[in-house]
């Protein structure tokens, strides 16, 4: 391979080409850590290790898939092709599969989702209440971030109902175990488990991976950072610690889903000889926004103490706009846009629109429309949301694993083949009986002592149906052969007449039909070794249909769909941390908002931790922003029903904007400049 190019920065080079022990890359925002991480794939590859002795780990199918590509094309398409580059999740996954019977898990295992856990959890609690069932999900899923098993939760148990949920938890534990399922927090603590409780397992997959790369490591979980210990900390070389980890403790903005600091404390204390990097030259943003941006992060206390700084040059000064009330700030929104707009070269697609709480989005959508700008609204319903994608799915898992009872309810119901609940509700009495899934009850030869003739005659019609699609589904490998597989069973099982039959309205249940299309597309797509995402394309080995299935439920969890269309992003702080546009309008910059102050009163204030937290949140929000940053307040601001006195965020005075900076007005300035285009255009001339 050849040499690196010379594209680094001292401090990027230091960290690419430390490879004596565990390495902290500090990466403020900004700071090229992408780069970083695929240099140092190229320079691991250089001193000898095997592609496929490279993991590089971060958090979504979107950063993952950019950053195989920006290895591709600096080590090649061979190279590249062997890397481990994936999520969190697709990892566990890969081991669970290859491994997981060593704990009692069958290679085909279900992955349930979100709808499917809360109808586990119903169940298990014997509840029908779905806000019931939400709250023992969101507990359980904390218990398992941290750790945690249902006898333990239970013992830390702080209420009467945590204590309801950590008992609901030992009974969905059970289900979980005979439905062969897990969910998505299993992906995570069932690999950990396995390498703690099985030492052979533990050295092949240490041997496996020479070095692991973590990408935004603040963001992980207390069971993320054990499992990353687990695969590098070596029993016999403990000071080595083979790996990279890259991430900043200015952007841990996850805590309400259990990533927590302490793992950025802890790295130092479990790996004496780690080396930290920090990186602080910030190749994104003008020096007015990083300066603002320094000054808010600087009152919280530092884990590792850093400065951005840019030689992009001072940049226009940040922007304050004092709003009336929410729909004046998306008047001052699209003014705004127009403006900037105005002066020619900026797209909608260079523009985002930022704020703390889903709820604000709508009197910017509102006042976008009456302008005639398009705009998309960032974490609207996933592609894999969908109904009619949601039921394929099910097909999908059922033929991985038959004894997924969820899948196969699902399944057997869409569409309807004349078997109803009550027919579904002895079938379920008699697997209860004799313990075995659905599925299997099918085939025993005493059910027909539990349902009907014509009953049992379309159970196992239903059976025969999936047993055949699995073997053609097991056998059938490459693109075309799988889209002619899918299309030949969508037929059967007569898919599209049943979204025609389920819509009043025929372009409805065609635009639905579109959709099922494409995921036949996606799917012939992997199984002929070509994914296609977000823009980037590149290649994997042919996989059969049955193949793509036994992943496809962690595919469709962290998938986000690329979109390139010329359009104005609104969107929470949460969903745009990773992104970055040339001009930014952070909106709502108020006591109560950011920080926020929870419908039940939860001040940032007084939980430990959480005023910091808002501060990152902040912090994020400016360094997304390149050439141009607005930040709005409200004189007024709804609160529920109520209209309330609105008091400018604690972290507007924290920037330290220059105090005699004039306020602009977005309109005001669209006016300027419109008089100004008006006396540069020649005059008319006479027609004679």
């Amino acid at each position: 391979m050849a040499a690196l190019p010379p594209t680094l920065n001292p401090a990027q080079l230091d960290a690419v080409h430390h490879l004596a022990g565990p390495c902290l890359v500090l990466a403020g925002a900004g700071s090229g850590k992408t780069r970083v991480i695929v240099h140092k794939i190229a320079r691991l590859l250089q001193v000898g290790l095997e592609p496929r002795q490279v993991a590089a780990i971060t958090f979504t199918n979107k950063a993952a898939a950019e950053m195989r590509e920006r290895a591709k094309a600096l080590v090649g398409p061979r190279a590249a092709k062997d890397l481990v580059v994936s999520t969190f999740h697709s990892l566990g996954v890969r081991m669970l599969r290859e491994d997981g019977a060593r704990i009692g898990l069958k290679p085909n295992f279900s992955i349930l989702d979100g709808d499917d856990v809360l109808g586990v959890l119903r169940d298990a609690g014997g509840t029908t209440d779905a806000k019931t069932a939400r709250h023992w999900q969101w507990a359980i899923s904390r218990w398992k971030n941290q750790g945690l098993n249902a006898g333990q939760a239970l013992a830390v148990a702080a209420s009467d109902d945590e204590a309801v949920a950590a008992k609901v938890m030992q009974r969905y534990e059970e289900r979980l175990a005979a439905y062969q399922a897990v969910d998505f927090d299993d992906l995570i603590g069932l690999p950990l488990k396995l390498l703690a409780a099985d030492a052979d397992a533990r050295a092949k997959w240490q041997e496996r991976f020479r070095h692991v790369l973590v990408d935004e490591v603040q963001d992980t979980n207390a069971v993320q950072y054990e499992l990353l210990k687990a695969l590098v900390d070596h029993a016999d070389d403990r000071r080595r610690g083979r790996f990279t980890a890259v991430g900043d403790d200015d952007q841990s903005i996850y805590g309400w889903r259990g990533a927590t600091l302490d793992n950025l404390r802890r790295l130092p204390q479990d790996f004496p000889a780690l080396k930290v990097i920090p990186l602080e030259q910030n190749y994104r943003s003008t020096g007015h926004i990083l300066r603002a941006a320094n000054a808010v992060i600087s009152g919280n206390p530092k884990l590792y103490p850093k400065t951005l700084w840019s030689a992009l040059g001072e940049g226009e000064p940040v922007r304050l706009i004092e709003c009336d009330g929410e729909e004046h700030e998306a008047e001052r929104a699209v003014a705004f846009i127009q403006s900037i707009r105005g002066q020619g070269g900026a797209k909608l697609a260079d523009f985002a629109v930022l704020y703390r709480a889903n709820h604000q989005a709508k009197a910017f959508e509102q006042k976008l429309r009456a302008a005639q700008i398009p705009y998309r609204v960032s974490g609207g319903q996933s592609f894999f949301d969908r109904a009619e994608i949601k039921d394929l799915v099910a097909w999908l898992r059922l033929l991985v694993n038959p004894d997924d009872d969820p899948a196969f309810l699902r399944a057997v119901t869409t569409p309807r083949r004349g078997i109803g609940h009550t027919t579904l509700g002895r079938l379920g009495e008699f697997a209860g009986r004799w313990k075995t899934s659905l599925f299997e009850a099918l085939h025993s030869p005493s059910l027909e002592t539990a349902v009907g003739a014509k009953a049992l005659a379309a159970l196992h019609e239903f059976g025969r149906t999936v047993n055949d699609f699995e073997y053609r589904a097991r056998h059938t490998e490459g693109g075309e052969a799988a889209r002619a597989l899918l299309l030949d069973w969508l037929q059967d099982i007569g898919y599209e007449q049943h979204l025609h039959d389920g819509e009043d309205n025929a372009k409805l249940a065609a635009a639905r039909w579109s959709n099922v299309l494409d995921f036949v597309d996606w799917i012939a797509k992997r199984c002929g070794g070509e994914i296609v995402q977000d823009g980037g394309t590149f290649e994997t080995e042919r996989q059969s249909v049955l193949q793509v299935a036994q992943t496809i439920s962690v595919i469709a969890s962290l998938a986000e769909r690329g979109d390139d269309a010329d359009v104005v992003t609104l969107s929470t702080l949460h969903a745009a941390k990773g992104l970055e546009w040339p001009h930014v309008f952070l909106a709502g910059v108020n006591e109560g908002l950011l920080p926020f102050t929870g419908r039940d009163g939860d001040d940032a204030d007084a939980a430990p931790g959480r005023l910091e937290e808002e501060r990152r949140l902040m912090y994020v929000g400016i360094t997304r922003a390149q050439r141009t940053l607005a930040v709005s307040t409200l004189r007024r601001r709804k609160r529920g029903r109520e209209t309330v006195a609105g008091v400018p965020s604690r972290f507007i005075a924290e920037m330290k904007l220059n105090e005699s900076q004039p306020k602009v007005d977005p309109k005001d300035r669209l006016k300027a400049l419109r008089a100004q285009l008006a006396a540069r255009a020649p005059a008319p001339t006479g027609a004679g």
